[in-house]
Order: C-alpha cells, then sequence, then structure tokens
C-alpha cells in the first residue's frame, strides 16, 4: 500500500480463493474487514481469483495448443509409487516428466488429466529482487507443475500470473517465504508471452 501510494500507482485488491477448501466466506470477510480496519484502500473493486476461473482454464489451453504444456495421464497411485521411489533414494520429490513427450493418444479413452507447464530443463532462472538482489536457481531443480487440475480447476500458480497479467500488475511486495514461488512463476510468464 505504501509503495503503490508513495510512487502514484494503484493498489489493487485480490482475494486467492482458488483453494475452494479454505476459501470461506467467512475467511473471504475477515480479509476485507481487516484491510478496512487496518485503513488500507484499494482502488477498483476487489477481484475474486475464484471467479476468473474460466479464463485462467483458457490461458492453460492456449499453453496446451501452443506446446508450452502438456497433458500429463499420471495416476495418484503412479505418483505416490514415483514419490516414494525418489523418498528412498533420497531424492527430491518432484514429477519426473513421464507424460511431457508422450503423445495423449497413449492413454484410456476418457483418462482423467492434468495439464502441466513445460518447465525449462536446463540453464538457470535468477530474479532480481529488490531486497535480496539476484536469486538465482538452477531449472533441473523445479520440476513441471500443475497449471489445471483434472476437474478443469486452476491451480494458484496459474491464476495469479494470468490475473498479474490482465490486472497490468507491475510490482509484487511479498514475504521471503514466498520468494521461491517467483521461480514457478516467471516461466508461466514467459510461456504465456509466446501465445500473445
Amino acid at each position: 500500500w505504501l509503495y503503490a501510494r508513495h510512487h502514484g500507482g494503484k493498489f489493487l485488491l485480490r482475494i486467492e480463493d482458488t483453494d475452494r477448501a479454505r476459501s470461506t466466506q467467512p475467511a473471504n470477510d475477515a480479509i476485507l474487514t481487516s484491510m478496512r480496519w487496518l485503513g488500507l484502500d484499494w482502488d477498483g473493486e476487489e477481484v475474486f481469483q475464484f471467479a476468473r476461473a474460466a479464463r485462467h482454464a483458457e490461458v492453460a489451453y492456449q499453453l496446451l495448443a501452443a506446446g508450452q504444456a502438456y497433458k500429463c495421464f499420471a495416476t495418484a497411485d503412479e505418483l505416490t509409487e514415483m514419490r516414494e521411489a525418489q523418498k528412498a533414494a533420497g531424492k527430491p520429490m518432484r514429477y519426473d516428466g513421464r507424460w511431457r513427450d508422450r503423445s495423449p493418444d497413449e492413454a484410456p479413452e476418457g483418462a482423467p488429466f492434468v495439464v502441466r507447464l513445460k518447465a525449462p530443463r536446463e540453464g538457470a532462472t535468477t530474479i532480481e529482487d529488490r531486497v535480496q538482489g539476484g536469486v538465482t536457481v538452477q531449472n533441473a531443480e523445479l520440476d513441471d507443475f500443475v497449471l489445471l487440475r483434472s476437474e478443469g480447476t486452476p491451480t494458484y500458480m496459474l491464476a495469479v500470473v494470468v490475473d498479474d497479467h490482465d490486472m497490468g500488475v507491475t510490482h509484487i511486495i511479498r514475504g521471503d517465504d514466498h520468494l521461491n514461488n517467483a521461480f514457478r512463476q516467471l516461466p508461466i510468464m514467459r510461456a504465456m508471452n509466446a501465445i500473445e
């Protein structure tokens, strides 16, 4: 709020309610009440992220059509087995890309799927953070994460990037504990540039 007001920018309020189990009406009301109590006024109407789920899904399918994402038909049992094997081997638990280069034709007809981002595998990603400076993560440390769940709802990572884009967000100020989200969000931003 202070940063936006100091620089003559807009302070936008978005309720990130893609996690439907935790995003109850009382929880949303508590956010709005707290913001008003603190005197943190916002510009325009508050945006409820879940109300934009169709837009988020549209972008996921555009990424899919552009080859920036893919359908993953791995079952819950397969993913559990994969994680247990990685854990037993002392490896980091992350999706192994088993559907990254496979044709959806190999899946059983009508099988449920998620849409995963084709994340970069080589090189590194550096985020220029105004507090910490340059922070770099090797791309091999990231995986092809889910953008769209099997029931068609967007994940937080997809929704927040699409909404930042559509709302014209230029600066994000958040706790240090969320810096790692930027390394997942930046590849989505880059993939979206490929479809615009």
